[in-house]
C-alpha cells in the first residue's frame, strides 16, 4: 500500500529540510518530497500541525533476549519502541548467552525478525564471555551482521586488549561502543559521590570512574587511527575532553542519554531504585555540560539506554537493586520538553541527534533520512498530545521509570517502518 503524509512539517536534516510539505511513499522507500503531491490510490494521511522526522534510531537499548525473557523481548521491546517513535534499535551484546560469537548474532536477526515491528539491530561483543579477556571472533560477528562491537555493563579494563580490538575493528568499519569506567575506582559504588550520596549513607562512584576511561579511549582512537563511540556520557569533563579530541580529529563520537541531561543525584533521595542508573546521576552541572555539548555537536547522538528489570530487581534494598532504567517510551517527548522547547535544539538538531547521527555512526544504509529513495522509515510527532506516564499503559514488559506519574508534552501518532504503518493513534 502506497502512502500520502500530507501537509506535515517535515524536518530531514540530511537534506536541509525543515518546512511544510508532504511525502510519497512508494513501497519500502521513499518516493517524493515536496509541495502538493498527488498520488492516485494511496493512502492519505493529514499531518497538518504534526512534525514529520525520519525514523529514530537508538542506538543503546537492552532487549534482554536471549536469556531474559521475563524483563523484556523483542516483541515487547519492538512494541515500546514503536509507542516512543523509534523505528530502529541496536540492542546490546550482554544477554545471556552474550552476543559473542556468529550463532547468537544470527539467532537475534532471526527471532526479532519474527516480531516484525522496528528494525532490531544488533551488537557483537569486543571479548568473549564478556570477561575482557580475550577478543571474540570479529570479522565473523561482522559478517553475521552485527553493527558495532560493546561490551556495555562491563568496561574494558585491559588497556592493551582495548588497543587490539579497536585495531582489528578498523578493518571492518565497526566502532567500539565504550562503557567507559575504572572499576578500580568504582567499585562497590551505587550513585555519584558527593554530599548526597554521603547524607544518605550510599558509597559513591566518583566522576574521576568515567573520566578517565573516556579519556584512556580517546587517546586509544588516536593511537590506532579507529573509530570509539562513547557510551552514555554523564559529566562536564567528558564531554570537554570529547569536544577537544573531535577539534584534534580524533575518530571519537558519543551519545548520552535523556536522564542525564533531565535529572541529577537529587532523584535518589528517598532510596528511589528506579533512578539506580550506571554511570549514576549526575549534578546539575554536568546536565547543564550535557546540554551544551548537545547544543554545540560535541554530543553526537541521544539514546536512551533503556535497561529493563522486574520488580523483584528494583523493589529491594538501594545497595542490591539492578542498575538501569527503561527510556524507549519517553525519549521523544522529553527531548521535545526539555530541549526543543526549551530552545536548546531546533527540530533538526533534535532529529539529528536521534535519527540521522546514529545512522551514520552505525553505518545503517537508507536511514536517517528522508529523501527520496530512502527506506521508508517514518515518525510523525504530534506536539499536542499530553500523556501521564503510567506502568499499565507501558508497551514495555518493564516499569522501571523514574518519570512514573509524570505529565508529557507529545507523543509519537504515526511510525511507518519499511513502508508499513506499524504504529497509529496511540495502538501497535
Amino acid at each position: 500500500m502506497d502512502i500520502l503524509l500530507k501537509g506535515g512539517h517535515v524536518v530531514d536534516p540530511a537534506t536541509d529540510l525543515d518546512s511544510t510539505a508532504d511525502i510519497f511513499i512508494k513501497g519500502e522507500k521513499v518516493a517524493d518530497v515536496g509541495k502538493n503531491l498527488k498520488a492516485t490510490g494511496a493512502k492519505m494521511i493529514d499531518c497538518k500541525g504534526k512534525i514529520v522526522l525520519p525514523g529514530l534510531i537508538d542506538m543503546h537499548t537492552h532487549l534482554r533476549q536471549p536469556g531474559r525473557e521475563d524483563e523484556e523481548t523483542f516483541i515487547t521491546g519492538g512494541r515500546a519502541a514503536l509507542k516512543g517513535g523509534f523505528t530502529s534499535v541496536l540492542c546490546m551484546a550482554n544477554t545471556n548467552p552474550p552476543v559473542d560469537n556468529k550463532g547468537v548474532v544470527e539467532y537475534i536477526y532471526a527471532e526479532s525478525a519474527k516480531a516484525d515491528l522496528a528494525n532490531i539491530y544488533t551488537v557483537g561483543a569486543v571479548t568473549k564471555g564478556l570477561e575482557g579477556k580475550e577478543l571474540t571472533e570479529i570479522g565473523q560477528i561482522f559478517e553475521a551482521g552485527a553493527k558495532a562491537l560493546s561490551d556495555d555493563g562491563r568496561p574494558i579494563m585491559d588497556a592493551e586488549l582495548m588497543r587490539r580490538a579497536l585495531e582489528y575493528t578498523k578493518m571492518f568499519g565497526l566502532p567500539i561502543i565504550s562503557h567507559c569506567e575504572d572499576l578500580n575506582l568504582s567499585r562497590n559504588g551505587v550513585m555519584n559521590e558527593g554530599f548526597i550520596s554521603t547524607k544518605l549513607g550510599l558509597k559513591g562512584v566518583p566522576r574521576a570512574a568515567e573520566i578517565v576511561m573516556v579519556m584512556r579511549d580517546i587517546e586509544l582512537a588516536q593511537l590506532t587511527l579507529s573509530r570509539v563511540h562513547i557510551a552514555h556520557v554523564s559529566t562536564k569533563e567528558s564531554v570537554e575532553l570529547i569536544r577537544q579530541a573531535k577539534k584534534k580529529k580524533i575518530g571519537v563520537t558519543c551519545e548520552t542519554c535523556p536522564h542525564y541531561f533531565i535529572l541529577t543525584e537529587e532523584a535518589v533521595s528517598g532510596f528511589n531504585t528506579s533512578a539506580k542508573v550506571n554511570p549514576p546521576l549526575r549534578t546539575k552541572e554536568d546536565a547543564e555540560a550535557i546540554k551544551k555539548g548537545l547544543a554545540d555537536g560535541t554530543i553526537d547522538a541521544i539514546a536512551t539506554d533503556h535497561a529493563p528489570h522486574t520488580e523483584e530487581e528494583k523493589d529491594i534494598e538501594f545497595d542490591l537493586a539492578a542498575s538501569g532504567m527503561i527510556g524507549l517510551e519517553t525519549a521523544l517527548p522529553l527531548v521535545y520538553m526539555e530541549l526543543v522547547i526549551k530552545g536548546v535544539l531546533k527540530w533538526s538538531e533534535a532529529a539529528e541527534r536521534m535519527s540521522l547521527n546514529p545512522a551514520k555512526i552505525l553505518g545503517l544504509s537508507g536511514k536517517g533520512s528522508l529523501k527520496p529513495g530512502s527506506d521508508a522509515d517514518v515518525t510523525v510527532f504530534d506536539p499536542e498530545a499530553n500523556w501521564v506516564v503510567e506502568a499499565k499503559s507501558l508497551e514495555s514488559k518493564s516499569k522501571n521509570t523514574p518519570f512514573i506519574g509524570k505529565k508529557l508534552n507529545g507523543a509519537a501518532e504515526l511510525v511507518i517502518v519499511g513502508g508499513k504503518i506499524k504504529f497509529e493513534g496511540g495502538a501497535v
